[in-house]
């Protein structure tokens, strides 16, 4: 146990760079998870935690900590055995290091596990998401939580803008981008990957496409969108089963993407049941 007070120690140094910087993250494969809930799902995604930082005033002692996360780690990477470092800091620290103001006190350094696409083991008939190259990661913390909600399969990002790490794409996903199998690639190589085990490609766009609800979602789909500025790129476009599109009744002509994700998702759903 080692206690630090002072925002110029270099380990919270490092544990703010880690937040803020993806060079940073890449280069030492650390990535920050903060909150309880967050921290349950990726220990329970088989993560493991390299460093512990725990506010006492807010959290509560270690043995509560201990308490509650070994329960949460199947694998048991909670442990100091295992070389955990467990840092204690006073509030008034934890105050400006952490990324939110209303987490439990607790915030992690984590070891990185990226997934490629060879490795998701994809059920008969599966609903896949896929995002070409959408930047906010509020939006794509969304569809990661409705992609949860919804049992896909996999979520792909295609080309992506912002990385899986990233803290405001983990705290909007609410962590369900540990519980989502979630992985990054090229559109070409998602593309192929789709193809080659006969998973139906529906692109969300205006053009030349059918309302969503009629279109039949109960073989393998991938549903494929892009950002609400430019949509997706003609790769996708040329590749696609069938476009579809959301009904526009007023004078805008699109919807947030999370939303326009979490309709097709719950549609597919409402068709597989």
């Amino acid at each position: 146990m080692e206690t630090i007070t002072s925002a110029q120690n270099p380990k919270i140094k490092n544990l703010l760079l880690l937040q803020e910087k993806s060079r940073a993250r890449r280069e030492q494969g650390l990535f920050v998870v903060e909150g309880r809930r967050e921290l349950e799902h990726c220990l329970g995604a088989g993560y493991t935690v390299r460093t512990l930082f725990i506010c006492p005033e807010i959290y509560g002692t270690m043995d509560s900590v201990e308490n509650y996360f070994l329960c949460s780690s199947p694998k048991n990477q909670f442990s100091t055995e295992s070389g955990l470092s467990v840092i204690e800091i006073p509030e008034q620290l934890y105050r400006k290091v952490a990324y939110r103001e209303s987490t439990e006190g607790i915030i992690a350094e984590v070891e990185y596990k990226s997934l490629k696409l060879e490795d998701l083991k994809l059920p008969e008939n599966p609903l896949v998401m896929v995002l070409e190259s959408v930047e906010k990661p509020g939006n794509l913390g969304a569809v990661l939580r409705s992609a949860d909600a919804a049992g896909v399969d996999a979520v792909i990002f295609c080309d992506p803008l912002t990385d899986l790490y990233n803290p405001n794409l983990i705290r909007a996903s609410i962590g369900a981008v540990f519980t989502v199998p979630t992985v990054a690639a090229s559109s070409e190589e998602t593309i192929a990957f789709l193809k080659a085990r006969g998973i139906q490609i529906l692109t969300a766009q205006l053009q030349d496409s059918s309302l969503y609800y009629d279109v039949d979602m109960r073989r393998g789909t991938a549903l494929v969108m892009g950002t609400e500025a430019t949509g997706l790129t003609d790769v996708w476009r040329q590749a696609a089963s069938a476009h579809i599109r959301i009904p526009m009744l007023g004078r805008l002509d699109s919807l947030n993407v999370s939303v326009s994700a979490a309709i097709l998702l719950f549609e597919a759903v409402r068709q597989r049941q």
